[in-house]
């Protein structure tokens, strides 16, 4: 009775992962593994390359979960080593890199922010500066040696850069031999990811052959679109929805996402049956995006958030200032000393570098208490404070309270 029990079990959750799935290489071999009743090692890998997972991780990390049902074990792989390169995948030139401080401050969420979806208790998390780190230059010869220049060239990204004259560093050909590694040091028995990564899926499973290490089978998830609603969700391409941002900006981005890719949304992200939430759609495709930030805010922020995020929205909406505004704390002595706009902006994260904070100025996207600056070289003096406090508004709708002390 109990074996009939598992097999039931485990064709429901074949099923499960069916119609969440891209593709699955291959399924009769997951299929004998599931029927072997040995647990087995998933792999599923992130790199830090920012400190937030966004809702795009959060449709393998679902794929996960079902195979947790099962007792099997989840190994979530943090890139501290290979955000050092960046993945190239779907690159058309060589990304910036990170130094190995910036990917483990990055990293140091993660393991709070996988454990909304998975159980904590059936995963592993591990950094790939563990094993990647104590590789000897004669033991990455080895690894070089496994693959050729002509197979990694057939990477459709690869081969465009080339065909086009574009520089191709040599660090970013070990990309993927650095990912397949990790299938090889961990043992894995399935590897999951994003339909981008099947390149460097399967060639992990090549690497645990040549290792003489059995090859790991290949689950691939759909793509989640971002904000832009043309390139896959990307941290880098800032497009994205953290799972951990706070419920008020997870509001308001979900009220941004293109209406005519709001039902992947719910069909990759959550568990609202397919007939209810395209009846939602067709009915009011603004209230169904307010459902779906409702439901993405109580998976991982809770019930007693949602009233509160929304009220803030509506209020932005309508031209107000949000409450519990994020601060940023500026000394009287800096603006003795020709203090402009842009080092304000710069100095309170609001931008990434003075460049950027001269452009957004210039294109008229930033306000100092309610008034429009469009010159980037304003001198910000006390008369910009009002009872030592100024609002910066970035955009439509970004704000912070700059406080002086």
């Amino acid at each position: 009775m109990k074996e009939v029990l598992f097999m039931l079990e485990k064709n429901i959750i074949i099923e499960k992962l069916r119609r969440l799935t891209s593709e699955i290489i291959d399924e009769d071999s997951i299929l004998n593994k599931l029927d072997s009743n040995n647990k087995l090692i998933i792999k599923f890998g992130a790199d830090p390359t920012r400190p937030d997972l966004h809702l795009g991780h959060s449709v393998a990390l679902r794929g996960l979960r079902i195979f947790q049902e099962l007792g099997h074990e989840i190994v979530f792989v943090i890139g501290d080593y290979t955000a050092m390169i960046g993945d190239p995948s779907g690159k058309s030139k060589t990304r910036v890199s990170l130094s190995y401080e910036e990917t483990r401050k990055s990293a140091e969420t993660y393991y709070q922010q996988v454990t909304k979806i998975l159980d904590k208790n059936k995963t592993r998390i591990v950094f790939n500066s563990e094993w990647l780190g104590k590789l000897s230059f004669e033991n990455i010869l080895e690894l070089t040696s496994k693959y050729t220049v002509a197979q990694l060239m057939e990477r459709d990204d690869f081969s465009k850069r080339f065909k086009n004259k574009l520089p191709i560093g040599i660090h970013e050909l070990l990309y993927p031999l650095m990912q397949g590694y990790d299938s090889v040091e961990l043992k894995a028995d399935i590897e999951v990811g994003g339909t981008d990564q099947t390149f460097n899926l399967l060639l992990g499973r090549e690497l645990q052959k040549k290792y003489g290490i059995p090859s790991q089978d290949i689950i691939t998830f759909p793509l989640l679109v971002g904000l832009d609603g043309k390139n896959k969700m990307s941290k880098s391409l800032d497009n994205y929805i953290g799972i951990d941002e706070s419920p008020a900006i997870i509001f308001e981005k979900i009220m941004k996402i293109p209406d005519d890719i709001l039902e992947s949304y719910f069909k990759l992200t959550t568990d609202i049956e397919e007939k209810e939430y395209l009846n939602w759609i067709s009915e009011d495709i603004f209230e169904a995006h307010k459902k779906y930030a409702r439901i993405i805010i109580m998976m991982y922020h809770g019930k007693n958030e949602i009233s509160m995020a929304e009220s803030q929205y509506e209020s932005i909406a309508k031209g107000g200032i949000p409450n519990n505004l994020p601060e940023v704390f500026v000394s009287k002595e800096n603006l003795l000393d020709n203090f402009n706009l842009q080092d304000l902006l710069k100095q309170s994260g609001i931008v990434n570098s003075k460049s950027e904070g001269k452009r957004l100025s210039e294109q008229g996207g930033i306000s100092i208490n309610d008034e429009r600056i469009t010159d980037p070289d304003k001198r910000i003096t006390l008369s910009d404070f009002v009872d030592n406090q100024l609002i910066i508004k970035r955009g439509k709708n970004k704000f912070w309270k700059i406080i002086l002390q």
